[in-house]
């Protein structure tokens, strides 16, 4: 499978787009109703964390939940997560990259995170020896995920299976309650690892033509 280059310069700013400094964050994927982004926040202090989340419904629940919290290092996004970490994201910003049970796109395998070009700009995004946390109740999600790391993108990641007793998310708290098999991927950025969009800066905002 041969992927295409990511066209990031045809990336439109998300609404209402504002630009972050170029200082070291953490990036949550498809945050959902703010479960995970509210505990970590509250778990690592010193760190800063931008949650994105596209569905309205949920954004506001995560909202809530952030003004509930008053964890003054969280940061609600509501945005498409292509867009938004194009514009915003500076090269080798990010420490962690969380991606908690997104959906597995059962009919379109394109969409799915490590099969999309999107995914090397992603790791141009992350810091030497910084990780990608992917999480799934879906073992064939997770096995494609492994293929494609070895295959594609050559990078070096542990495995784990996540204990009975974990409950960073609505989803993960649902799956294990049935009894469900829930993995997680850790994936590392080595020191030597490049990509296509290593000197590629964040739009900021503007949108280029073409």
């Amino acid at each position: 499978m041969h992927l295409r280059q990511f066209q990031a310069q045809r990336m439109q700013a998300p609404r209402d787009f504002q630009a972050i400094e170029n200082q070291p964050v953490c990036v949550e994927i498809g945050a959902g109703k703010g479960k995970h982004a509210v505990l970590f926040s509250q778990q690592q202090p010193q760190s800063m964390l931008y949650a994105i989340e596209r569905t309205r419904e949920k954004f506001e629940a995560m909202q809530k939940q952030h003004q509930l919290s008053d964890v003054k290092n969280l940061f609600p996004i509501h945005a498409d997560a292509l867009p938004w970490i194009t514009h915003a994201l500076y090269p080798a910003q990010v420490e962690q990259f969380f991606i908690l049970y997104p959906n597995p796109e059962p009919h379109n395998p394109a969409q799915r995170w490590l099969n999309m070009p999107f995914f090397e700009f992603i790791l141009s995004r992350l810091q030497f020896e910084g990780q990608i946390t992917l999480a799934s109740n879906i073992p064939e999600y997770i096995e494609e995920a492994e293929q494609q790391l070895k295959e594609i993108w050559k990078l070096p990641y542990e495995k784990q299976v996540i204990a009975p007793d974990s409950a960073r998310t609505h989803f993960e708290v649902k799956y294990l309650e049935r009894g469900e098999l829930c993995q997680q991927l850790i994936i590392r950025k080595p020191a030597d690892y490049t990509t296509r969009f290593d000197d590629f800066m964040p739009l900021l905002g503007q949108s280029h033509a073409g």
